[in-house]
């Protein structure tokens, strides 16, 4: 009888466990806004997002993107698009990192010039969040400057130099 007692707890211990555990994960969705630019298409190659959490193994991890090039001036005045989304640990999100494609433009004057982003194909776009996920879905917005962002070089080359807010 005691043994069945024992076992009893147990069971019900390691049950509340994996309760507690699945209470834990938390959904996030990644979205992209952006403001007026001076600029007719400012058009950038998102293959992938990732975000980096406060954990103990503190890995990448890779969220389900929307892969695809976007063209941030169709995401003004409040509109905006979902980028990414996952099920992560109720942890701090430390970073979000986007690794881009070559695919990258701006569009001056009706001519589209490529747009350079140095060291973003490789390493990918990082941005600090520092935001404690607690809820059951929570939204990160991630506000592209596209017009503080993009500069055009001496050589008459555009560059990508991201200028991004986060909202939260």
């Amino acid at each position: 009888m005691k043994n069945a007692l024992v076992i009893c707890t147990f069971l019900c211990a390691a049950a509340f466990l994996a309760c507690n555990k699945e209470k834990d994960l938390v959904r996030l969705n990644v979205r992209l806004t952006d403001g007026p630019g001076a600029f007719q298409q400012v058009n950038v190659d998102i293959r992938e997002v990732r975000v980096k959490m406060s954990g103990d193994s503190a890995q990448w991890l890779i969220l389900m993107t929307n892969a695809g090039v976007y063209n941030l001036l169709d995401f003004q005045n409040g509109l905006d698009t979902l980028l990414a989304t996952g099920t992560l640990p109720g942890e701090v999100l430390k970073e979000v990192r986007f690794l881009l494609g070559e695919n990258n433009s701006v569009m001056v004057d009706g001519v589209v010039f490529p747009l350079d982003t140095p060291s973003v194909q490789d390493s990918g776009l990082k941005i600090k969040v520092d935001k404690h996920l607690n809820l059951d879905v929570n939204t990160l917005v991630l506000d592209f400057d596209a017009q503080q962002s993009i500069l055009l070089t001496g050589a008459g080359q555009y560059k990508l130099k991201p200028v991004i807010k986060v909202k939260v």
